[in-house]
């Protein structure tokens, strides 16, 4: 069984919250990529090079990455071949298996929600540029995990941006959950450290540092992050535990570029894709996961604070390449 057939099997006709997000918040994005597809499948009787040529630049037209692309036509050009599959609409479907298989080759063991630690409190440290969502998903995230009965204190880290501290201090309220402030120009490490002090006080489960997005240069940036981690790293053991960089996905390949150089200073554990449900290319999520090997680990399909779901794979293929019309 082909994974369109299994995808189909496994969701058409079920109603479930989690997939109908998937399907709501790729809507854009399935419009885009599947109507392509099927437009290209009825071009053409039997598989060409120039059929093929065309799936190319519909890929690449999703953000999918050139590299991955490339990997996932050759791979799907040799299977039809070894099975003597000469229709398109087959080809499609070989072709949402393979990208399928693109995704996973990075590794299949992956967990996304938090793993905490079972002594002391469990630090993420949260990191991406300005206007990408950070601080509404480190809010989110802080919703999702008191919501899970852990305690939860947010770092508000990003002292050089005007009103980030302020705009995560009103989070924090509705929330009701306890925060540590930044003071405007305060050097961030010291906010984190500050954090990471009153959480040991408190007993609380998780830390949620937020972080400057912008210094004045990329360099500078990057220096100012690996220092926070370096003083986490001092006063909570193997600290930062998880480090997610939030990307949004209406940005296309900047935040792949952007992604890369988090990536170079940070090690990153995981990647938060926002607004997804604003774009027409949905292929950027498997684009990640090729260039950076860094698994997303949650997805947001919305703007409530309900509508940060963790990641899963079926249900993102399944949203893009089949949606409501199944």
């Amino acid at each position: 069984m082909g994974l369109i057939s299994f995808l189909k099997k496994k969701f058409s006709g079920k109603k479930n919250e989690t997939t109908d997000k998937y399907v709501v918040g790729l809507e854009k994005s399935h419009a885009n990529f599947s109507s392509k597809l099927k437009r290209l499948a009825k071009k053409y009787e039997k598989v060409t090079e120039d059929y093929y040529e065309q799936l190319l630049e519909i890929l690449i037209g999703a953000d999918v990455g050139v590299n991955l692309t490339y990997e996932i036509i050759e791979a799907t050009k040799s299977d039809a071949m070894s099975q003597n599959i000469t229709d398109p609409s087959a080809i499609n479907d070989l072709l949402v298996d393979k990208m399928f298989i693109g995704y996973l080759k990075q590794g299949e063991d992956i967990v996304n929600e938090i793993q905490f630690v079972e002594d002391g409190p469990t630090v993420l440290l949260v990191v991406g540029v300005n206007g990408v969502g950070k601080t509404t998903s480190i809010a989110k995230l802080a919703y999702r995990y008191k919501k899970a009965g852990k305690k939860v204190l947010l770092v508000a880290g990003d002292t050089f941006r005007a009103g980030a501290v302020a705009q995560l201090e009103v989070w924090a309220k509705r929330l009701d959950v306890p925060i540590v402030l930044g003071k405007d120009q305060q050097d961030p490490a010291s906010v984190a450290y500050d954090g990471v002090i009153k959480g040991k006080e408190l007993g609380i489960d998780l830390i949620i540092v937020d972080t400057a997005g912008r210094l004045q240069t990329k360099v500078n940036l990057m220096a100012e992050l690996s220092k926070i981690r370096r003083v986490i790293g001092r006063e909570i053991n193997d600290g930062p535990h998880e480090v997610f960089l939030i990307i949004d996905a209406t940005t296309g390949q900047n935040g792949i570029l952007q992604a890369k150089a988090f990536a170079e200073a940070t090690g990153l554990t995981g990647v938060v894709i926002t607004k997804m449900d604003g774009t027409s290319k949905g292929g950027i999520i498997l684009a990640i996961r090729d260039e950076i090997g860094v698994p997303v680990r949650f997805i947001g399909l919305g703007e409530k604070l309900e509508d940060l779901d963790e990641f899963d794979l079926e249900k993102y293929l399944y949203g893009l390449c089949l949606g409501a019309e199944e």
